[in-house]
């Protein structure tokens, strides 16, 4: 009986378990299924039938109207998001890694101060820091730019955090100490060796950095007035707001935010393989 009864509390905690991820997976793939399905719909379809079930296969027509519609714009709302969420990812990667590279490897007076300051940094919202850097950049004239959105997309408190955490563990000081006594540089240094070391660090940061700029939305919104800048999520929005007006706008709403998805879809499963890479090198070690 004594042996019995760890057998049977193990088969309940993973039927627990399994329910519970399965409840979770309906839950957060519902709403990617009822874009999919509204989507495909013709606009008197979406009123006039079940949310979830497919009637009329309407998909390519919406997507000619959606790309058609206002002289292509969404097309250049597209253009923007990547524009956005690739360079402000890999330039605040890059950022992050140097920055928390040289906290895990370098010593120097104040140094745990100053990593204090960053981790505080994380607890600040973004949406508190948009009036502020609107003042800012009101003031040094670059509102209603591409810049206004960019430049403070590149900064990340976490990212600096995650990587110097990594670093600590990742980054042997003999291996360090090996390039500088073979007459490197401490940029050929990080390059060269540290770099490949925190690739599934950076990997990480990049893609909480893509995800983070191709959603955002508050910052765009307080920056940018001209339509031509506007990233995916306030190019919706601003349609959204006129559907009262101009009915047939909810398709395309609908649509766009179907193709406002399958970006960051994609970046997952691409670096998908480095994750993997990490965690086997993790375990070899």
């Amino acid at each position: 009986m004594n042996n019995q009864t760890p057998i049977r509390e193990s088969l309940f905690s993973r039927t627990a378990a399994l329910a519970l991820m399965f409840l979770l997976a309906i839950y957060f793939l519902l709403p990617i299924y009822f874009l999919i399905v509204a989507a495909t719909k013709p606009q008197g379809d979406l009123a006039s039938t079940f949310g979830l079930a497919f009637s009329h296969f309407n998909l390519f027509e919406n997507l000619s109207t959606l790309f058609g519609r206002s002289d292509g714009i969404f097309g250049r709302w597209a253009l923007n998001s990547v524009i956005y969420a690739v360079l402000g990812a890999a330039v605040g990667t890059l950022i992050s890694a140097l920055c928390g590279y040289a906290l895990a490897k370098f010593k120097f007076r104040g140094r745990e101060f100053l990593f204090s300051v960053i981790l505080g940094g994380v607890l600040v919202p973004t949406t508190a820091l948009a009036l502020p850097l609107f003042l800012l950049f009101s003031a040094t004239g670059i509102v209603n730019t591409y810049l206004a959105v960019f430049l403070p997309s590149i900064v990340s408190p976490f990212g600096v955090y995650l990587a110097r955490v990594f670093t600590s563990a990742a980054v042997p000081d003999e291996i360090l100490e090996s390039a500088r006594l073979d007459g490197a540089g401490e940029f050929r240094t990080f390059f060269s060796v540290s770099l490949k070391l925190m690739t599934p660090a950076l990997v990480t940061i990049f893609l909480f950095q893509f995800v983070g700029i191709w959603n955002n939305f508050f910052l765009p919104m307080v920056m940018l007035q001209k339509e031509s800048l506007f990233p995916i999520t306030l190019g919706l929005f601003e349609w959204n707001g006129q559907t009262a007006r101009v009915s047939l706008l909810q398709e395309s709403v609908i649509t766009g935010a179907l193709i406002s998805i399958v970006p960051v879809i994609i970046v997952f499963i691409l670096l998908q393989r480095f994750w993997r890479t990490g965690l086997a090198a993790g375990s070899i070690k």
